[in-house]
């Protein structure tokens, strides 16, 4: 990547989101800024790393953000608009399955771990051990504003200025307006991966260290409720060239029809290519989509979960 940013932001990151924290950086509108993301370990996993470590993660250092950046001029009612222009990647990341944590949590009670190697180049793939392949496409998982409410505030869950959202469409040529509630925006940034499924369902996608360039701009007075997002092109098409494997999940709780749908695919494709059903449920989660077909035919609902078949291609 060609290095165009007005600032490189690196070594501040902090584990919560705090309206009260010293901006490590302040910009003007229209500026670029690339910031050093960690890996949502913090970095206790790196490409040498084995299941034994999986256990042992401090949970109090994982989801490091790097910021807050202070936007001159954002002001409650504003959003701060950002404008995704590259990722210069690591070329490695990981995957795990972490005991207590995911969809299928009850089912999938004993760690596991998947270490990633791909190629930086657009296009490239990353092999999930023999015969498995799902395309690298960058994203930050966690991006967003301080919110207004004082105190300390859970860097792991999503909130309506931001943060943990997971949301893959956030890739390279992407808008993302981000609300504003507190002067200077302060934005943060972490978590990034090189590949991710809607829903990432086992709670982890391909974590690994990027850097990642923004062009930061202010929109006044727009009062978004919420986050919203604009693609330069098709995001929900993912890999699929070849179709797709589909599993449903019908009833009145959608968390339990995503469940059903999900439980069922591992089990097909556990049996389809004769894997480990926890290898299974790793890969899932880098490269197949949770959706929801129907959510008007009362009492019942189908979520549906979609397996791309080129990954075996």
């Amino acid at each position: 990547m060609i290095n165009t940013a007005d600032y490189i932001l690196k070594n501040r990151v902090h584990l919560g989101w705090d309206n009260s924290l010293e901006p490590a950086l302040k910009v003007a509108p229209g500026d670029i800024v690339e910031f050093e993301a960690q890996d949502a370990s913090g970095g206790q996993l790196n490409s040498e790393s084995t299941v034994k470590e999986v256990p042992n993660l401090d949970f109090e250092k994982v989801n490091p953000v790097t910021g807050p950046v202070y936007v001159d001029g954002a002001v409650p009612g504003d959003a701060l608009k950002i404008s995704i222009l590259s990722f210069d990647t690591s070329g490695w990341g990981w995957t795990a399955i972490i005991p207590g944590f995911g969809l299928l949590a009850d089912q999938f009670d004993k760690p596991a771990l998947h270490i990633w190697k791909y190629d930086n180049t657009p296009g490239s793939l990353a092999e999930f051990k023999p015969g498995g392949k799902v395309p690298v496409q960058p994203f930050p998982g966690t991006i967003g504003n301080a919110p207004a409410v004082k105190g300390l505030h859970s860097v792991v869950n999503p909130r309506n200025v931001g943060g943990n959202m997971d949301t893959r469409g956030l890739c390279e040529g992407s808008v993302l307006y981000l609300p504003v509630e507190v002067a200077g925006g302060l934005l943060s940034v972490g978590d990034a991966h090189a590949a991710q499924g809607d829903g990432e369902i086992c709670g982890t996608a391909i974590e690994s260290p990027m850097n990642i360039s923004f062009k930061i701009e202010v929109e006044k007075e727009m009062n978004l409720k919420f986050p919203r997002f604009t693609t330069a092109g098709p995001v929900c098409r993912h890999i699929d060239e070849n179709g797709y494997e589909v599993t449903m999940g019908i009833g009145p709780d959608l968390m339990q029809n995503a469940r059903d749908a999900v439980s069922q695919m591992v089990d097909l494709i556990s049996k389809k290519y004769k894997m480990d059903p926890d290898d299974v449920y790793m890969l899932c989660s880098v490269c197949a989509d949770l959706r929801i077909p129907e959510i008007v035919d009362m009492p019942d609902w189908i979520v549906s979960f979609n397996f791309p078949k080129s990954v075996f291609a």
